[in-house]
């Protein structure tokens, strides 16, 4: 297991590279000079070019690439063009944004999604099975952003229970959540039946209920248990990409989190900003689906029963070369 953590940890980096090598080149292609907007049309030519050579804007495309990996390993991602503050600083304080929304959004799916998911494939083929997949489907459908104005127009317009923007109470993180997390549930919910379903037609399914045990105890017991196991990895991809996926709630709700900051970034083309997000939200993208392939291989005794076997079949191969 550990040779497989090093072996996963030591993949991140090529794609870690290969990521901010493909945003550099859309940065270095795309139109708009940063030092331009940055002095407006005013600027005459001889301060726009001293503020390119003070950012670095005219050095070569492989210079500019290794020097930001080189920084970046480091933890230095440099200072925005558009309020000179240092980047990792103003990331640091923005992430805990982004990491609550995504928490909250994925738990809010799983508690509604897989009690969703099992009680449809418990009645299958029945009307609330087929209410449940339609209700799935209308969430799985409905976009974020519009959800998202709906949420805000009754709850907070119409109604005025919830503030419309801001986090300054925890009321603040009620719809955002919910509008982050609609689309997950719907996920949550095919993905827990289609599993559920496939389960309950095994033949230890059949074995456990000839033994006289009640529907209950092998629904819990057996079939939810071996069931739930694909559901972790779902989540964990969830959770990875609800952190690109916050970007449209905090745009919308006016959050501070990384979202927003990159939109902020995207428009002054502010390089740096856009280089360093990106580079950020892969490695933290790339270190949860890490962590859930480890917690996958422990739960799942199949996985951990193949590394068992490869380390006893490694044990007899250097008794042989001994003997």
């Amino acid at each position: 297991m550990i040779r497989y953590i090093i072996k996963r940890l030591l993949m991140m980096i090529p794609i870690l590279m290969g990521v901010s090598l493909i945003v550099l080149i859309f940065i270095d292609i795309a139109p708009g000079d940063p030092a331009r907007i940055k002095l407006g049309n005013r600027a005459t030519e001889e301060q726009i070019q001293e503020l390119r050579e003070e950012w670095h804007l005219n050095d070569p495309f492989l210079t500019k690439y290794f020097t930001f990996l080189g920084n970046a390993v480091r933890g230095d991602f440099g200072r925005s063009y558009n309020n000179n503050r240092p980047i990792t600083t103003e990331m640091a304080q923005r992430f805990k944004y982004t990491f609550v929304i995504s928490v909250l959004s994925v738990l809010l799916s799983v508690v509604i999604g897989i009690p969703l998911g099992i009680y449809a494939a418990t009645h299958q083929y029945t009307w609330k099975d087929n209410a449940a997949i339609a209700l799935s489907l209308l969430c799985i459908s409905m976009p974020a952003f519009w959800f998202a104005l709906i949420l805000i127009r009754f709850f907070s317009i119409r109604l005025g229970w919830l503030p419309p923007q801001g986090i300054e109470s925890w009321k603040g993180w009620i719809m955002p959540t919910i509008s982050l997390a609609l689309g997950y549930t719907a996920l949550i919910t095919r993905q827990m039946r289609s599993d559920l379903l496939e389960v309950i037609r095994q033949d230890f399914i059949t074995t456990a209920r000839a033994k006289g045990q009640t529907e209950m105890k092998v629904l819990y017991r057996h079939a939810l248990k071996n069931a739930i196991i694909p559901i972790v990895l779902i989540i964990g991809t969830l959770f990875g990409a609800s952190l690109g996926g916050a970007m449209i709630a905090e745009i919308i709700y006016s959050v501070p989190g990384l979202g927003s900051y990159m939109l902020s970034g995207l428009t002054a083309r502010d390089y740096p900003v856009i280089l360093a997000t990106t580079f950020f939200m892969s490695t933290v993208f790339s270190i949860v689906i890490l962590l859930i392939d480890v917690a996958f291989a422990f739960i799942d005794p199949r996985i951990r029963s193949q590394y068992s076997r490869k380390k006893v079949n490694k044990e007899k191969v250097l008794k042989g070369v001994g003997q």
